[in-house]
Formats: structure tokens, sequence, C-alpha cells
């Protein structure tokens, strides 16, 4: 567990001995220790430098995935979980399933099987993002866990089969024997325990039976997420066009990038927008909280949830708005959830195809993307 907690008086304490932190890891990111703690890993296959690679302060699986995750109904779940807290929503094959950043907070990992594929659901709190791949390469079932390790801030994965390094963030091989490959992303989206709940009552929840004991549903990263913070082992110079800790919706296509910063979809709760010539639309919901303020994430302050979806329904072109608290597409009328689905009127039944996207801060989405586009709201939406 990489502990953040302390009181806003020592944070300058703390940020200004990351450099020197950082350098110390950089120095010894590369040592033959490393070697000896992965004799199975081929560091003379690598994508990236090695001195970008730094310690996290925990070793090999000392953050350890879940392997045998439990689920219960949410009904169960709703005893323990509050209503508004954040959930990995993730469903393949009917098979509906939500993965509490409670959790995740203390696992980062989740290897599973929903809808007949395996997949790794993932989450790194320092770069608050959430990522599930498709643990599939080459034909052979992976299997993660945590190095202990961190790049531009973010988790380094590896796949137990080969001990390769992968980035969570990319889900790039970056050391080792798959060194130059890529996990393939699986469409899922964060969103509060309520949402999940009422458009899949039938889903599961992952249990807080993981057969590790720790505090679930306490934040060890206080504060960390307030903007004017900086991130956490994190060297590169960071992007002057947004706040670091600014939570963003990239969205991804034709070889295009744009993020949308959480404070112009406050302004603009649904936008209209295109992206590499794919007409997209960012769907937002309010009543979240938080997973990375308060000291109990329940008493965390509220932020939207967000998505991004094409704005084709079969031969129509879409566009949407919110009224009287609702989403709903100008041609029918009908309604929408922030799942992409329409639940009632002409539409009804119908999905929208999800984009690739993905809410992250905005320091990590412009380390990973630096050549993405920033949107703004336009004036009238920002009255």
């Amino acid at each position: 567990m990489r502990t953040l907690k302390m009181k806003p008086a020592v944070r300058y304490i703390r940020w200004t001995a990351v450099a020197a932190l950082c350098a110390w890891a950089a120095a010894v990111s590369s040592d033959p220790q490393w070697k000896s703690e992965w004799p199975r890993t081929d560091f003379s296959q690598h994508t990236v430098r090695l001195e970008e690679i730094q310690s996290g302060g925990p070793p090999k699986d000392g953050i350890p995935a879940i392997d045998q995750p439990r689920f219960v109904t949410p009904d169960e779940a709703g005893k323990w979980l509050d209503r508004r807290e954040p959930v990995i929503v993730l469903e393949l094959n009917g098979d509906a399933r939500a993965y509490p950043l409670q959790i995740l907070m203390f696992h980062e990992i989740v290897n599973d099987t929903v809808g007949g594929m395996p997949v790794a659901v993932t989450f790194c709190p320092l770069c608050n993002a959430s990522i599930v791949f498709d643990r599939r390469v080459e034909g052979v079932v992976f299997d993660f866990g945590a190095t202990g390790k961190l790049r531009k801030s973010d988790l380094v994965m590896y796949d137990r089969q080969t001990e390769s390094w992968w980035q969570q963030f990319t889900g790039k091989g970056i050391v080792g024997k798959h060194a130059g490959l890529a996990l393939v992303q699986v469409a899922s989206t964060i969103a509060a325990f309520q949402e999940f709940r009422r458009a899949f009552p039938q889903g599961r929840v992952l249990s807080r039976q993981t057969g590790f004991v720790r505090p679930y549903g306490k934040n060890p990263y206080r504060g960390y997420d307030r903007i004017g913070d900086i991130p956490f082992l994190f060297s590169d110079p960071v992007d002057p066009r947004l706040p670091a800790m600014e939570r963003v919706l990239g969205v991804t296509h034709g070889g295009k990038t744009r993020i949308y910063p959480f404070a112009a979809i406050a302004a603009t709760p649904v936008i209209n927008d295109e992206v590499g010539g794919e007409p997209i639309a960012v769907f937002s919901q309010e009543g979240l909280l938080s997973a990375l303020d308060a000291e109990i994430i329940r008493d965390s302050r509220r932020i939207p949830a967000a998505a991004a979806y094409s704005r084709k329904a079969g031969q129509r072109l879409l566009s949407f708005e919110r009224r009287d608290g609702r989403i709903l597409d100008r041609e029918t009328g009908s309604e929408w959830d922030i799942f992409g689905r329409a639940i009632a009127g002409t539409l009804k039944e119908t999905r929208l195809k999800p984009a690739d996207s993905g809410v992250h801060f905005a320091f990590a989405w412009l380390a990973f993307n630096p050549q993405s586009e920033v949107y703004a709201a336009p004036m009238q939406a920002r009255r």
C-alpha cells in the first residue's frame, strides 16, 4: 500500500522531497538487485529507458492482486457499500459486474473471467486510471500482478507466465519477452453503485471477502485529488494546459485524441462532438463520490461520472441534451443512461457503442498522450 495520508500542513515537505526521491529511485532502477528479484525477466528487451521506472515502495506483489474474486448480490453489497461510491462497471455477454474502488484501492488488479472472457480489472490510484484488459496474449491466458514499480507515476504490472512488465495506462509491454506487445482494452465505465444497481439488478458485486485483511472503505491517499496538488513520484514536466490533478475524460478515434476536463463537463453535462471523424457524445451523471478525497470514502466530495459513446444508433445520427435531469436524444426523445442504454422511448433497448475512452488525471493522460487536444466548453455553456 502506498500511503499518502497526512495533514495538509506537511504536504509541502512531502512534495519538496519528491524530487530527491525520484532521483534516488531512478538511480537504483537499473540496479542488479532488480535482476536478482526478477530472474525470469529479460531486461535486455525493453521499449522504454529502464531509468524511467521507479520503485513505488512495495516489493513484488506487495500490493496483492485478487486471483479468486468472490461476488455478492447488489442487495448484499448495499450493506457496506455507499450508494454513491464509485465502482468499475463491466458487462460482457450479459454478465454484469461491479468492482468497488474501495477494494481495488488495496489490490489494483483483479484477475477474473466475465461473460467467458478472461479479463484483468485494474486501478492505479496515483493516476486515477481504471482500465480493463483482455488477459489473452498470443493465445495464452495471462495472470497479472503488481511489480511494485511505477513509471510516470503509473502502475507497472507483470504477467506471471513470463514476468514481462506492462504499463497499466497503455496496456503495452515495456520490459521482457513481451516488450512491444499491447493488451486489448475492454470497455468499462466508472459509475456510482446506485447506477449499477438500477441498471443491472441481477448483476454481481466484488465481495470484500478477498482473502486479505484490508481497511476497505478507507482511502490511504487522503486529499490526493485536490486541484493544486502535484502527482506522487512523477518527475516529468507537468503539461501546463491543465492542472495536474484535474480529472479528464479522454477519447481516442482515428488517430486523434481529445480530452474533456471535468470543469468543462460540469459546465456542459451532455456534449455532442466529433473526434477523428467519429460523432461522439459525452454523458455525465451527478452524485458520484471521489475515492481519493476524504479518509473515509463515503465522506468524500461529489464529482461527476462521465462516459463517451458513438452518436450513431443504427442508421440514425443522434444528438443529445440534458432536460429535467434526464439525458434525451433530440431526434426521438428517448431517454438514455450513463451506460449508453436507451431506457425509455422509441429507441428503448438500443445501446450505443462505447468510445475508446477513460477517466484519468490530466497529468497522466497528457504524459502518455502529449498530442491530445483539450476540449473547451462553448462560451454560452459557461454562463
